[in-house]
């Protein structure tokens, strides 16, 4: 056998190295999945655009914005939830919810999060809408691309970018207003008050918004997102998919002639492609691009009703059911299965961890920072003197008082630079800085290192806080006299 040598520049001759985007024009459909598609789409825009309004009293001189990441005063409130900065874990926690909880989706229905409730599925739906009544539906807006520039096509695009600008524009000021008051804001913006840092995010998310939605489209899903690189790994064949019949619709064509009987119920006649928002053919199986909407269901229905042919040749149904009904046999929904209990037991642990640790969240907490330079000072009558930046934090909306003292040496003396150490007053939701200053006798220090224990006390809840420091002494050499 002869072997033939074929050179690298030979293997990607024919083969293009960049796909040309072709333009989809998604047709209208109606059926229960679009009438599913728009409630979602209803349900989160106005969460989305309303949530910013909610009201939530939470005292005098605290806002009273429901939902609001607070920056300058470094505060998540989340209704009755006030999340500081060294609590950033409950938001990572909440992240790691929303991941396993899509997991579990996903096992169970497959691509519903990309067809239903993902934020780049829900804008596309809202601007192609815009473009179906101004430009008109398939067809039509085929047509008006394919026309020379006049000006009624000018007007209509004009029409269409204005209404897809508009929805940017509040969509950027939505986002902004989760980190802003929002009627405050909206003051602002009608009075030319806000700040260039205020308009310039409401910009960038209008400008992503516009061009993700209105322009990229179905390329977001194909070609930038990573979750459809990796969910295939969380299906199985009882997954409940998007899929088509072939068993039942192959060969197809239309019922015509002699050779009609030997036809299978797929009429070929398109459809289900027209309406898909990212161009795909069901009938060649599952693909990457497919979202799992549903709205090639709807079409292939609508078909099927008129040529009086049992519904759902296309079907959202698992594959091992598909199979089933190939082979005669009945259907079978088998939900619990090992990787839905594993995800839904992740799910609860996640959840329970999150409920346990804010229902014993400590409203108080101590830190304490020891001087680096010098470590410690030795005073003139033998004393050890060492400092400490003491912090504590009172995440009550009222002030309070506080007896600080320490444990681990014997003797040790405390003293708080401008405060009483039998009540430190640290204002309402805010942190008290304060300096400390320990003496101990050189006596009562055995080593170089003590270990102590510096606590904190409410003296009005009767809460208590402690927090593990280093006492920095001078060390001792084989005499019993100092080291410096």
């Amino acid at each position: 056998m002869q072997h033939q040598t074929i050179r690298p520049e030979q293997t990607v001759s024919n083969a293009s190295l960049y796909a040309e985007h072709v333009k989809i024009y998604p047709q209208r459909i109606w059926g229960r999945f679009r009438v599913v598609k728009w409630t979602a789409l209803s349900v989160l825009l106005g969460i989305y655009y309303l949530a910013p309004w909610l009201r939530w009293d939470r005292g005098i001189g605290r806002p009273d914005q429901a939902l609001l990441i607070d920056m300058p005063a470094r505060r998540a409130y989340f209704f009755w939830i006030e999340i500081w900065p060294q609590e950033v874990y409950y938001l990572a926690a909440l992240l790691i919810l929303g991941a396993v909880g899509l997991f579990l989706a996903t096992a169970l229905l497959g691509r519903v999060w990309c067809g239903f409730t993902c934020p780049q599925t829900v804008w596309t739906d809202l601007f192609l809408q815009i473009e179906r009544w101004v430009e008109g539906d398939r067809n039509a807006r085929r047509k008006l691309d394919k026309d020379p520039w006049s000006l009624r096509k000018l007007r209509l695009k004009a029409t269409k970018h204005a209404g897809w600008l508009l929805i940017a524009a509040v969509t950027g000021g939505a986002w902004v207003m989760y980190f802003n008051d929002a009627p405050t804001l909206v003051r602002d913006l009608a009075h030319l008050h806000a700040t260039w840092t205020q308009v310039g995010f409401i910009g960038l998310f209008m400008a992503t918004t516009y061009l993700l939605a209105g322009w990229a489209r179905e390329q977001v899903c194909i070609y930038m997102c990573p979750w459809p690189r990796f969910q295939g790994a969380m299906f199985d064949e009882h997954t409940m998919l998007v899929t088509y019949e072939s068993w039942r619709g192959e060969p197809r064509g239309k019922k015509k002639g002699k050779d009609s009987d030997k036809l299978g119920d797929c009429v070929d006649c398109n459809l289900c492609v027209n309406v898909c928002p990212t161009g795909v053919d069901i009938r060649e199986g599952q693909q990457m691009a497919c979202i799992g909407c549903g709205l090639c269901i709807d079409a292939c229905n609508s078909i099927m009703t008129k040529l009086s042919r049992p519904l759902e040749l296309i079907t959202y149904d698992s594959l091992s059911n598909s199979a089933a009904r190939a082979a005669s046999k009945p259907p079978q929904y088998k939900f619990v299965r090992t990787r839905t209990i594993i995800y839904a037991a992740g799910l609860v642990l996640v959840t329970a961890g999150m409920l346990f640790t804010l229902s014993t969240r400590a409203t108080m907490d101590v830190t304490v920072q020891a001087d680096r330079s010098p470590l410690f000072v030795k005073l003139g009558d033998g004393a050890i003197q060492d400092g400490f930046t003491l912090k504590i934090s009172n995440k009550n909306p009222q002030p309070l008082e506080y007896r600080v003292s320490v444990d681990g040496i014997d003797g040790v003396s405390m003293k708080i630079i401008g405060a009483d150490p039998q009540a430190v007053r640290v204002a309402g939701d805010s942190v008290g800085t304060f300096r400390l200053l320990l003496k101990a006798a050189r006596q009562s220090l055995k080593n170089k290192r003590t270990d102590i224990t510096i606590s904190a006390i409410s003296i009005t809840t009767g809460e208590e806080s402690h927090h593990a420091a280093i006492f920095n002494g001078p060390k001792h050499d084989d005499d019993g006299h100092d080291d410096d």
